[in-house]
């Protein structure tokens, strides 16, 4: 009995240790080299901070990480509880995918975007949220706009040799980007009241926007013709990324085979129902079909909002899983600064932000600049079946029932830092799982048959998506698929616009590890599978559900343990 009470000592004593080096890994690393995802988080004493590229804080910012990685190592797992062990976990998978960042991919050197966007986003965070009056946080905003030409000053000693396919999406973006300083940032502040806060702000929001023009300039004339570099990662270092992201270390080749295989699958299945619904039409012809079926450009985002009643009422008759609220999240044009690579988005407020609590449904309508036959094209992945596989993903249950969840999570760590196979996979499993359940029949999110089909083939439209993500993720950055071929897999293989393939390989060229959706999508229905074999006729989908979404959003592998106890694999 005594050595038992002083081995619980022992592992309560490393407990206790490991949330003290946890805390200040957040607070001196995390946060402190990243402080707009403190504003994000809801801290806002990182308010007044900025980013910043300058080699030297680059190179301290990799000694710190270094030295959190030895003592978080240092920290034995076996003396550790269940749920301390994964946090452990997810803290090192934390500093050495930033360590991984910062060392051998090197965007800061690579992607002349993340400055405009920096500096973009630093600004949106503080005035997205009326977390603190107007005059506080225009007040911030100075502080942080001050800060914004020493970026621009970084890019140009930083930026050596980057892709090409970097250096045009960070000019594609810039022109919305300026736009926003120019427009949308002192409209979102014109209710300040301090005349001499309004006169500075003037200043130095007209400083930035000149920096950005100039910028603009130099990546055309002088950066654009020397960029001449490799946006592929490699094979070695994709591995590496999705072993400390999301805990996942099957070979890329067995990757591979798994994603055609859903790929497959969900081609079949597209086919299938397309030949049910016009036997004697080509199925990609019924997919034009499928498309020309979409709401105007004007009306879309009210399409969203209408789809939130039938939703919310199927998820609690059906008993899908607990919603934690009865706030709706607020459906908006997507932020010009992030139009360029991203169709829909949800935009929560951090766990830990105690006054502007609204959650943002982010929706991008078509560019004026488009001619009628570009807009058209564009509108066919806002479609009838999409707009509802899409408000499932991003709002019920998908991003935003999470994000409800998340001050369940049993630790600050949980709240803090997660995984996108638990995230995106989570919100991607559920556009497939509700319509298993039942919703979109006649009656329920349908009127007939036909329009029950049409959406069962916009959810297959958004998985193919998914899944041609995960094969062009891996093949492009491994060096077996070239941009124009990815583009071309997109159309062929994954169902999409011309418009949409090449938004969505835009994407892969810096977001390689993009086939999380559909690894964590396949991971929680093996998750699910395994659990109801374990339980049999005891399983209940609400408690599964409202289980998986207590533990915050970890790797799945940390979750398979919570939930079934053991290590099984997780695919």
């Amino acid at each position: 009995m005594t050595t038992t009470l002083a081995a619980r000592s022992q592992s309560s004593n490393w407990e206790q240790q490991f949330k003290t080096v946890s805390d200040a890994y957040l607070d001196g690393v995390y946060f402190r080299y990243q402080p707009t995802q403190g504003t994000s988080a809801g801290y806002h004493q990182y308010d007044t901070q900025l980013e910043d590229f300058s080699q030297q804080s680059i190179d301290a910012e990799i000694a710190s990480l270094q030295s959190f990685e030895q003592r978080v190592s240092a920290i034995p797992a076996a003396e550790l509880d269940l749920t301390t062990r994964g946090d452990r976990d997810i803290v090192l998978g934390s500093i050495r995918s930033r360590l991984l960042t910062l060392q051998t991919i090197r965007l800061w050197q690579k992607d002349p975007d993340i400055y405009p966007s920096t500096a973009a986003n630093a600004a949106f965070t503080i005035m997205e949220r009326k977390f603190a009056s107007h005059d506080d946080r225009l007040r911030s905003l100075i502080a942080r706009e001050k800060l914004m030409p020493a970026l621009f000053a970084a890019a140009r000693a930083n930026l050596a040799n980057p892709p090409r396919i970097f250096t045009e999406i960070a000019i594609e973006q810039l022109p919305g980007t300026i736009s926003f300083f120019q427009r949308d940032v002192p409209r979102a502040f014109s209710d300040a009241k301090d005349p001499a806060l309004k006169s500075e702000f003037a200043q130095t929001n007209a400083r930035v926007v000149a920096e950005l023009n100039e910028y603009l300039s130099w990546l055309n004339s002088d950066l654009l013709p020397r960029s001449n570099g490799d946006f592929r990662i490699g094979a070695a270092v994709f591995a590496k990324k999705l072993q400390y992201d999301e805990m996942v270390d099957l070979p890329l080749d067995k990757l591979l085979e798994i994603g055609r295989a859903d790929l497959r699958r969900n081609q079949q299945h597209f086919n299938q129902l397309a030949k049910e619904l016009e036997p004697s039409k080509d199925p990609r012809a019924v997919l034009e079909e499928l498309g020309a079926d979409h709401p105007a450009p004007g009306q879309l985002l009210d399409a969203f909002r209408a789809t939130f009643n039938s939703l919310d009422a199927f998820i609690r008759s059906h008993h899908i899983v607990t919603i934690p609220s009865d706030v709706r999240p607020i459906v908006q044009e997507t932020p010009p600064f992030m139009r360029a690579t991203t169709f829909a988005s949800m935009d929560t407020p951090g766990p830990y932000e105690k006054n502007a609590t609204e959650a943002y449904f982010n929706v991008t309508l078509p560019d004026p600049s488009m001619t009628p036959a570009q807009v058209e094209s564009y509108m066919h992945a806002f479609n009838a079946g999409t707009v509802i596989s899409t408000a499932v993903h991003e709002a019920y249950p998908g991003h935003y029932v999470q994000f409800l969840w998340v001050p369940q999570a049993p630790s600050r760590v949980r709240k803090l830092l997660g995984a996108n196979t638990n995230a995106e996979g989570w919100a991607h499993y559920c556009e497939q799982m509700m319509l298993d359940e039942g919703y979109g029949q006649p009656g329920v999110g349908a009127k007939s048959e036909r329009e029950s089909k049409f959406l069962r083939l916009g959810q297959l439209q958004d998985a193919l998506l998914r899944d041609a993500r995960f094969i062009v993720g891996i093949q492009m950055h491994t060096g077996s698929m070239s941009f124009d071929q990815a583009v071309d897999f997109f159309q062929r293989e994954g169902y999409q616009s011309r418009e949409s393939a090449l938004v969505e390989t835009k994407r892969g060229a810096g977001d390689p590890t993009y086939l999380y959706y559909t690894l964590g999508k396949l991971e929680i229905l093996k998750l699910r599978a395994d659990l109801e074999k374990k339980q049999g006729a005891a399983f209940s989908l609400e408690e599964f559900h409202n289980n998986f979404l207590r533990q915050g959003f970890p790797p799945i592998k940390i979750v398979r343990e919570a939930l079934l106890g053991d290590d099984s694999p997780a695919l």
